[in-house]
């Protein structure tokens, strides 16, 4: 574990070097982010301006499920989405051979080569509306409530990122699957909507079970505004889905690996 962690940061740190050496390239993806998160909340003040609620939702606990949303993609993409959106070209390049021959895991040497500091800050942004909301809601969470809020933020990353490299493990067969990854990352902007729009019947069950996309931001928001009224319920439904994601994920890499042929086959 120990030595990960050591290459973990080693990655890290080159990755602050790179993006530092494109000041006005980081700078500007930063503001493009924030550009978009800012149409998120025009949005909801507009529509709030003709509904009181949506389904059991108030104004500001969507806000706050907006700015959740906003934490856990960020996340995401700062420390897996390049890196997974760059494997069907190490697939169809040959470089994945050189990955395999590492003396390190190969998921692990393939999901963290690159990291996005941009969106590292982004998330901050996403924790001060989180913040703002909890006051405009006047609600203090207790330590519980925050610890099991980061937590579920943990299980939500986790879910994305199983999900897309799923998807992305699907290049061994079909070489060009950028198609299937950019679907995926626009899908997972469905977390940031209420649950409450998706009525019981196919599409929620779906979006609940089969591609946890719904309770990937819902949870955790609900976690930290009512974390005492059903707690357990949502964070058992949420550990469920994250492990059995990225048990799907892990396995089906593995398969993968096993009818791969190298570039020197």
């Amino acid at each position: 574990m120990r030595r990960y962690l050591e290459i973990y940061g080693i990655m890290f740190r080159n990755s602050l070097i790179r993006e530092m050496n494109f000041k006005a390239n980081f700078i500007l993806w930063m503001f493009t982010e924030l550009l978009w998160f800012v149409g998120q909340i025009v949005f909801i003040e507009v529509l709030f301006q003709y509904v009181n609620r949506i389904g059991d939702w108030t104004k500001w606990e969507v806000v706050l499920l907006v700015g959740t949303h906003q934490i856990i993609g960020q996340l995401f993409q700062a420390f897996f989405y390049v890196n997974v959106a760059n494997l069907p070209e190490l697939v169809r390049t040959g470089k994945l051979d050189f990955m395999l021959l590492l003396p390190i895991d190969s998921q692990f040497a393939v999901s963290t080569r690159q990291f996005g500091m941009d969106n590292v800050v982004n998330a901050f942004v996403g924790i001060a509306i989180v913040a703002f909301s909890l006051v405009k809601l006047h609600v203090i969470p207790h330590a519980l409530q925050v610890l099991l809020f980061v937590v579920a933020l943990g299980l939500g990353v986790t879910i994305h990122y199983s999900i897309m490299f799923l998807l992305a493990t699907l290049s061994f067969w079909i070489v060009r699957a950028q198609g299937l990854i950019y679907g995926y990352f626009n899908l997972f902007n469905i977390a940031r909507y209420p649950d409450a729009i998706f009525r019981p019947g196919f599409f929620r069950f779906v979006f609940s079970w089969i591609i946890p996309v719904i309770v990937v931001a819902n949870v955790p928001a609900r976690l930290l505004m009512r974390g005492f009224v059903e707690p357990w319920p949502l964070l058992l439904q949420l550990v469920i889905a994250a492990t059995f994601c990225a048990g799907m994920s892990r396995l089906f890499f593995r398969f993968a690996l096993q009818h791969y042929s190298s570039a020197s086959s």
